[in-house]
């Protein structure tokens, strides 16, 4: 067997629907899209959610509640995720990042004092609660806002 006798088995592939080129084709007139009505125009096609007419289901359910759009996306890391880190190193969002703590988009990152920790090193553009920050400055760590 050689590279040009090769050829697809038996009816693995079709030829592509030509529509809309004349009556020979089998396809002409209507293009295979019926007589009249919304998809049978060009453009139209039922939006998603429609029923028919009857009211969609997510206008039937209730409403509870909002969502506040304005709100900023807090990222936690506790102190325990922190001692992934050499000792004495800088650790600010870029560090975290790259370390694979964070995924996503986020405004700000909250160190919380879950866990322990056994390096030094300097926070910097973290918001850091009570407990996190006694354990940081008892490593022998800095805090820089």
């Amino acid at each position: 067997m050689k590279l040009h006798e090769l050829s697809p088995s038996e009816g693995s592939r079709k030829n592509r629907k030509r529509v809309g080129r004349g009556p020979g084709s089998g396809m002409g007139g209507t293009s295979t899209r019926g007589n009249k009505g919304l998809k049978q125009r060009s453009g139209g096609s039922v939006p998603p959610g429609f029923e028919g007419g009857q009211m969609p289901l997510y206008r039937r359910l209730p409403k509870r509640g909002f969502k506040n759009t304005l709100a900023k996306r807090v990222l936690i890391v506790n102190v325990s995720d922190l001692d992934r880190f050499e000792d004495k190193a800088t650790i600010d969002g870029a560090a975290l990042k790259e370390k694979g703590l964070i995924k996503g988009m986020y405004d700000k990152i909250k160190v919380l004092g879950n866990g322990e920790i056994t390096k030094s090193f300097s926070l910097k553009q973290c918001l850091v609660s009570k407990t996190a920050r006694e354990k940081i400055e008892a490593a022998g760590g800095s805090i820089e806002s």
